[in-house]
Formats: structure tokens, sequence, C-alpha cells
């Protein structure tokens, strides 16, 4: 009797726990891209000086050129996060279409 339930238990765990597990580690992935991008750290000191160089004469100077250099560092790690999301999207997609896939291909 157990083993017709297996099909209803296979769908459960393929198409209710894993995706919960998959959502879990992308979100933890994307967390720590994040942190490892330091995206958050750039966002909060745009303004400030790049090396937080605050001698006189020369602290509009760093300001503009931390400006400068964030805005070319802040698009590149923008990229890279937009990157990875579409990968995750794709994979997250791909896997649950992986058991659909193979049905369609075993009686076609």
């Amino acid at each position: 009797m157990f083993y017709l339930s297996l099909p209803v238990i296979f769908l459960k765990f393929w198409y209710v726990d894993a995706p919960k597990g998959l959502v879990g580690f992308f979100l933890s992935l994307n967390k720590s891209f994040l942190q490892l991008l330091s995206l958050p750290l750039l966002v909060r000191t745009y303004f400030k000086p790049w090396k937080n160089e605050y001698r006189k004469g020369l602290v509009v100077f760093s300001i503009g050129m931390g400006i400068f250099i964030k805005t070319f560092v802040i698009l590149a790690d923008l990229i890279l996060i937009l990157l990875l999301l579409f990968l995750e999207i794709m994979f997250f997609i791909s896997f649950l279409l992986w058991p659909i896939l193979t049905i369609f291909l075993l009686f076609s």
C-alpha cells in the first residue's frame, strides 16, 4: 500500500518541500553576496570621501572622487546581483519543470 503513495510523496517533496529549501538557500546566498560586495556599505557612505580624507583643501575633491568611484562600483555590484538573480530564477524554473519534461520525453 505504501508504494501507491510514492507518487504523492514525490510530488509533495518536489513541488512543496524542495522549493522552500531552494528559496531559503537563495535568500541566504543573496544576503551573503550583498555582504561580499559591500553594497549596503557603499550606499550608506555614498557622500563620504573614498578613503576618509579630511585634510584641509582635499575634502571636496575626496568627496567628489568618492562619489565618482562608488558610482561605478555600485553599478558593477548591481549588474552582478541581477545576473545572480537571473541565474537563480532560471535554476528554480528548470528545477520545477524537470519532472514534467522527463515524463514528456519518455512518452513522446
